[in-house]
């Protein structure tokens, strides 16, 4: 597994694996010690003592799940309002129709079915992803480390620790280098918290700096900051405008259906005194299609195809509404390293300063690189650059436990390489933008050296500055090595260092990372690159990507603070450099507050803050395990280039679903509109439940399932509910009035037995050519598979009304010519009116 780490510059960017703790026994140094309990450091708990905890059930066996369980997914499908309505309906119609009366029953089963299946197939995807997706603490047993999945620990377990590396139970701390802890997510406090042997941790929180380990205290359901890590990183579906809006819709539909329902069933059954069944299959006839129940269920349909399609992209979607979410942004954050570009570096030069001797400053570089068990990426070009040879080590390692300076390259001008030891180290923070070592040199001098960001270590008047300003220009990064006075924990130990050498290294760019970045140009969509590092240098790598606005740098240090003049710093520049944790959090909120819908990417611990508070966070797969926790989606391939998948696949389901809804709610409200005039008119309701069946089938259910899944790379609109209302009402109108009309006109050209089938017949006629409109409409624009699918749906029909035993089964008969075709002058009419409307509500409001 790669461990993540803090880049010197503030990056968070991926290093080689976490080698195990410094061995027992060990000399602690006075200033940052590693601060076991007094005799010697534990080597963990024996094979033995695990086993007999396993045994007494002391294991961390909280369930963590990605996804609802079966039973759930099946409640959540079968138990709903609108299955409650229909199956008494079904049931009813069971016992006093035929059964082509009792087809909307079935159909109803089949949606609920294909509902479970398609959540069941994205649950089996959820699952298997986390499983790789899931980050494995380091724990020591019998004096060796070894990553083991987090339902393994047992209480007594000694857990490593190391930068980004999440506390998964709580215990308390037996070793600490310098360890520094965020527990902003358990407790809203955002400064890291120094701890020291004997001080609790809880999970939940991680590391942002320095490492160690801490014994498990408490495990399982014991840990009550661990049941909360766990619901808050479970599969949820939480607030959407999506689900919201139709749950909106649905509420709206039930106080219209009920009323409307009672004075239908009034009518049918006591003012009209019809045949008793007759009269309750046409009042289930009114009720029936006034449920849009298919909506929810296609709506879960298509979120759950989405969750399985990214999936097969490597792409974790740990909230459902996260797809949609991506596909409202309209601000993409990105982290540089890891986004931009790829973890590894190469040391390309290094520039002795002020007379320094190469040869010295080579040692310097090779014996700092001895001196930080988990190198950071930076850190780690420099020992690749620079291997060490020797076999000197930090004083109380017991020998052997860091990598060894030394070699004979580059022999130290001060003496022999190998006699050069480090006495002292200082991790990387974030915060500092620097890190720190103390050696004894060959010749017993004692020198304290700083490796970090130079526009921080160095004054704004140091001439250096325009050098290293100019290799900034080229997208180069550079640390400054430095040689301070005093010790490492000294106040402003930065201050007064003499500047030594410079160390140039080259970045690595995603070779996809550039058609990424003009995807997101094309789809209208601001990008800004929110870095640690040096505001040119990360305009000149964005630069060479071909990001819009790449010149338009700002140094986060001379960023207002104040929240409005922020954003439009935000909104006016694209590249962010020296940019604190803490300030991409408030940046965040700074575009929040201009109504922005802002990503956030990012793979290392002084991201979670800000993907936190973003609207989608998007993390790294290989990013360190607090992100991973915090974010909604999960790139487990680490490419930024499955971004626009994401944003795509969000499009698809949104759009989509806006489309298919003013089908289904236009289908509502003519239903309803119909039975209102009905009961007014006192007139016998003009269909059976088999009529809207079929043209339910053929005008929304089949030809909504296909438009559901179809691509559609339209961004994303706020006002769900406002604008498929906008739509669907004014069609749903114009579809009643045009079928009753019809339906009225028939029932005075028709009389005698066999008058109610033959207006029933003129009445689906013109409600079926109207509802085909609306199909044409919505399937716009054309493709030759739109097209087949609407003559598809007409050919259907068709063929229902020419095939002698399909119109028996569906009793649709059209007697004569006068009026079928005056129904079908009457839809002609409708269908103007529709394309007049619909073009003039675009108009008014928008599309």
């Amino acid at each position: 597994m790669t461990q993540r780490a803090l880049d010197s510059s503030g990056e968070q960017t991926p290093g080689p694996s976490r080698p195990t703790m410094i061995d027992a026994g060990a000399e602690l140094d006075p200033v940052h010690p590693m601060e076991p309990p007094p005799a010697r450091r534990p080597d963990g708990l024996s094979t033995a003592e695990v086993a007999e905890r396993v045994a007494r059930g002391e294991v961390n066996d909280v369930p963590v799940r990605s996804s609802r369980s079966i039973t759930e997914i099946v409640r959540a499908n079968v138990f709903t309002r609108f299955n409650l309505i229909i199956g008494v309906l079904w049931v009813i119609m069971l016992f006093v129709a035929p059964i082509q009366d009792s087809l909307f029953g079935f159909v109803i089963v089949a949606n609920t079915g294909i509902g479970i299946i398609q959540e069941w197939r994205a649950k089996k995807t959820l699952d298997s992803l986390a499983v790789i997706g899931e980050a494995k603490p380091t724990v020591r047993r019998d004096g060796v480390a070894a990553e083991i999945s987090t339902s393994e620990i047992v209480l007594g377990d000694l857990v490593e620790l190391g930068p980004g590396d999440k506390v998964v139970v709580d215990g308390t701390v037996s070793e600490a280098d310098s360890l520094e802890i965020d527990e902003s997510l358990l407790t809203g406090e955002a400064d890291p918290v120094i701890k020291r042997a004997g001080d609790p941790v809880m999970s939940g929180s991680f590391v942002v700096a320095g490492g160690g380990a801490f014994t498990a205290t408490k495990v399982g359901r014991e840990a009550y900051a661990a049941q909360l890590a766990e619901e808050a990183s479970r599969f949820t579906l939480v607030h959407s405008e999506l689900r919201s809006g139709i749950s909106t819709i649905l509420k709206y539909v039930t106080w219209m259906m009920v009323p409307t329902a009672i004075g239908l069933i009034i009518s049918q059954l006591v003012v009209k005194d019809n045949n008793f069944k007759e009269s309750v299959a046409r009042t289930v006839g009114g009720i029936v299609p006034m449920i849009p129940e298919g909506l929810v269920l296609l709506t879960s349909v298509a979120f759950a195809i989405g969750v399985v399609r990214l999936g097969r992209k490597q792409c974790l979607v740990q909230e459902l509404p996260a797809i949609e979410g991506l596909a409202r942004v309209d601000v993409v954050c990105l982290d540089k390293t890891g986004t931009l570009t790829e973890g590894g570096m190469d040391v390309t030069e290094v520039r002795p300063l002020n007379g320094s001797d190469e040869a010295y400053v080579t040692q310097v570089l090779r014996t700092f690189g001895s001196s930080d068990p988990r190198p950071n990426a930076s850190l780690q070009a420099i020992i690749d650059a620079y291997p060490a040879a020797g076999g000197d080590t930090l004083p109380g390692a017991g020998g052997g436990a860091l990598p060894p300076v030394g070699g004979d390259a580059h022999p130290p001008a001060g003496g022999d390489a190998e006699s050069w030891t480090v006495t002292d180290a200082m991790p990387f923070s974030s915060a500092r933008k620097y890190s720190g070592a103390a050696f004894t040199e060959a010749d017993g001098t004692d020198s304290v050296w700083l490796l970090g960001a130079p526009d921080v270590l160095l004054s704004e008047s140091d001439a250096t500055l325009t050098e290293i300003e100019q290799l900034n220009e080229q997208g180069l990064r550079v640390l400054l090595l430095a040689r301070a006075e005093g010790s490492l924990d000294a106040p402003g130990a930065a201050a007064g260092a003499a500047p030594t050498a410079l160390v140039v290294l080259e970045q690595r760019l995603r070779p996809d990372a550039g058609d990424t970045l003009a995807y997101f140009a094309d789809q209208n969509v601001a990008t800004k690159v929110i870095s640690g590092d040096n505001a040119v240098s990360v305009g000149a790598v964005a630069g060479k990507l071909g990001l819009a606005g790449a010149e338009n740098t700002l140094d986060a240090r001379r960023l207002p603070t104040d929240p409005d003049e922020m954003a439009t710093a935000m909104e006016e520049n694209a590249v962010f450099g020296r940019v604190t944790p803490q300030q991409k959090r408030d940046m965040v909120a700074a575009l929040q507050s201009r109504g922005h819908t802002v990503a956030m990417t990012g793979d290392g611990v002084n991201d979670v803050l800000a993907l936190k508070d973003a609207d989608i966070g998007v993390s790294m797969g290989s990013g360190s395990e607090a992100t991973r926790a915090v974010a909604q989606i999960v790139l487990l391939n680490n490419s930024f280039a499955t971004l626009p998948s994401v944003v795509a696949e969000g499009r698809r389901v949104i759009g989509n679903i806006t489309r298919v809804a003013t089908l289904f709610l236009t289908k509502t409200v003519y239903s309803v509109l119909l039975a209102i005039l009905v009961v007014c008119f006192q007139v016998e309701y003009p269909f059976l439940p088999r009529h809207l069946t079929l043209l339910s089938t053929l005008t929304i259910g089949v030809p909504a399932f296909f438009l559901a899944l179809a691509p559609n790379k339209e961004r994303a609109q706020p006002h769900f509910v406002r604008r498929v209302m906008r739509y669907a009402i004014p069609s749903g109108v114009i579809a009643a009035a045009a079928t009753f009309a019809t339906y009225l006109v028939a029932r005075h050209y028709y009389s005698g037995e066999g008058a109610l089938e033959a207006e029933t017949s003129a009445a689906t006629l013109t409600l079926f050519l109207v509802s085909m409109w609306v199909l044409a409409i919505i399937a716009r624009p054309y493709t030759w598979w739109r097209v087949g699918l609407v003559a598809a749906m007409g050919l259907g029909f068709l063929i229902v009304l020419v095939v002698p035993w399909l119109q028996d089964f569906f009793a649709l008969k059209l007697v004569g010519a006068p009026m079928p075709w005056t129904a079908v002058g009457i839809a002609v009419a409708a269908a103007a009116l529709l394309e007049f409307t619909w073009r003039w509500v675009g108009r008014r409001f928008g599309m």
